[in-house]
């Protein structure tokens, strides 16, 4: 891809802009504990998706009351779990040159808007725009988080880059109709080993 051709950004929060994977961990694996689910199958779908979505996938058939407080504990045990959450190798000199060349971005998350501003904050990243799971009815990998995304930086989904860490993720975006930019070994428009890449591929764009 020519970026170029690129507009905007929207970033994924958690293992993209923010390293927060070992807190997120941290919580589920509490959590699976508590609910007496084998916490390695619940890791190997939690990333990246709503905890709605991943409480329904290990739980299904829960009453929509326990469905609600079994997501709720799990945010409730990532909230305070910020000692070790830091800004991404890359994520800071990257936002430094949007901000040199005037390229809006904006912060798509799975999140809550309170553990979303909580790890952002934790990593000094203050995004201009951010679209939390209280923003939107569907979560990753529905498109709709990234389609709020680039409405509310009046760029056409067509002209964003989405940069992810996640397949569910990766597919939003793709379904977003946007450019998809990979972390982790995952395929996308581009292929990213991190940040910094990213970062001196927009300077020179």
């Amino acid at each position: 891809m020519d970026v170029r051709n690129v507009h905007a950004v929207l970033f994924d929060m958690d293992g993209t802009l923010v390293s927060s994977d070992a807190a997120v961990e941290r919580a589920w694996t509490t959590w699976s504990a508590e609910y007496g689910v084998d916490p390695a199958g619940v890791l190997a779908i939690a990333h990246g998706s709503p905890a709605e979505s991943t409480v329904d996938r290990v739980l299904p058939g829960l009453d929509p009351t326990l469905r609600t407080l079994a997501a709720g504990r799990q945010l409730q045990l990532q909230y305070d779990d910020l000692s070790d959450v830091t800004a991404t190798p890359g994520a800071l000199e990257l936002l430094d040159v949007l901000e040199r060349r005037g390229l809006p971005w904006a912060v798509v998350t799975s999140a809550d808007q309170r553990l979303a501003k909580a790890r952002l904050s934790a990593a000094a990243i203050h995004p201009p725009v951010l679209v939390t799971i209280e923003d939107i009815t569907r979560g990753k990998p529905d498109p709709e988080g990234y389609l709020r995304g680039a409405e509310l930086l009046g760029v056409r989904a067509e002209r964003c880059l989405v940069v992810e860490d996640a397949e569910v993720g990766l597919e939003a975006g793709r379904a977003a109709g946007a450019f998809t930019a990979a972390l982790k070994g995952l395929s996308g428009d581009l292929a990213l080993t991190d940040l910094h890449q990213l970062a001196k591929l927009l300077a020179t764009g």
